[in-house]
């Protein structure tokens, strides 16, 4: 059994270093892109998939433990488990993308008001502010300016900005001014002053969050120390007179 146990353990060390490594960071994709140019050139070769190899290693390693056919269903169950919990992670580029677009979001309105201020049309403005702002936003802003420019409609231009959150209040804005007319650029002020109260609300309920998480775990170190120092001798002392 103890053999069974080592050999668990390490399949389950792999299985945790391969889940890790399956993550991509900053570094891994900025690596990627700049390969791009050079694996265009080339046959393409399927790289592994690094989660279900670790998924697969922490299902042998429950197998390993149990043994038998029960080993094997708990292993089978173990490696579907693990591998569909990892791809529910966001990965850490993904994320900073995201959280980019969203904080860029109250400057992209602000600049695009600003623009269209100074007599620009709506579609050259926006792809006047996606080439200033750059980033995340500016690349689905710049799709949304190329699709005006083509002639393509506000909904479908605008549908760009979807995934980004708060944007759909600047969509809806956009798709508003375009059916009715009515002038964009006071609304688009508005929203900027209004997502950034928004996001100082945000930061606001995060650092009372983080005040109740930091009191959960100096609870559940002192009140196990209160109950051994203060509660124990006395109900030991009651115990012992009454006994």
């Amino acid at each position: 059994m103890s053999a069974q146990l080592t050999v668990a353990g390490c399949l389950a060390g792999v299985a945790l270093t391969v889940a890790v490594a399956a993550t991509p960071t900053g570094r891994t994709v900025r690596r990627r892109l700049n390969r791009i140019s050079i694996e265009q050139n080339r046959r393409p070769q399927r790289r592994p998939d690094l989660i279900r190899l670790g998924a697969a290693l922490g299902g042998l390693s429950a197998a390993v433990v149990l043994g038998g056919w029960s080993g094997v269903l708990a292993g089978t169950l173990v490696a579907v488990v693990v591998d569909r919990l990892l791809r529910r992670f966001e990965p850490a580029s993904a994320r900073a993308r995201r959280l980019r677009a969203v904080n860029d979001l109250p400057l992209a309105a602000d600049l695009l008001a600003a623009v269209l201020r100074a007599g620009a049309p709506v579609d050259r403005a926006v792809v006047a502010v996606a080439e200033a702002l750059g980033g995340p936003l500016g690349e689905r802003l710049d799709l949304v300016g190329r699709t005006l420019l083509l002639g393509g409609g506000p909904e479908e231009a605008w549908a760009y900005l979807a995934s980004v959150s708060g944007a759909e209040r600047l969509a809806a804005a956009a798709i508003r001014s375009a059916s009715s007319g009515a002038a964009l650029s006071g609304a688009l002020s508005r929203l900027a002053d209004e997502l950034r109260a928004d996001r100082a609300t945000a930061a606001e309920a995060s650092a009372r969050r983080a005040g109740v998480l930091i009191v959960l775990p100096l609870g559940l170190c002192f009140l196990p120390a209160f109950i051994l120092a203060g509660l124990v001798p006395v109900i030991v002392a009651v115990l012992g007179d009454v006994l």
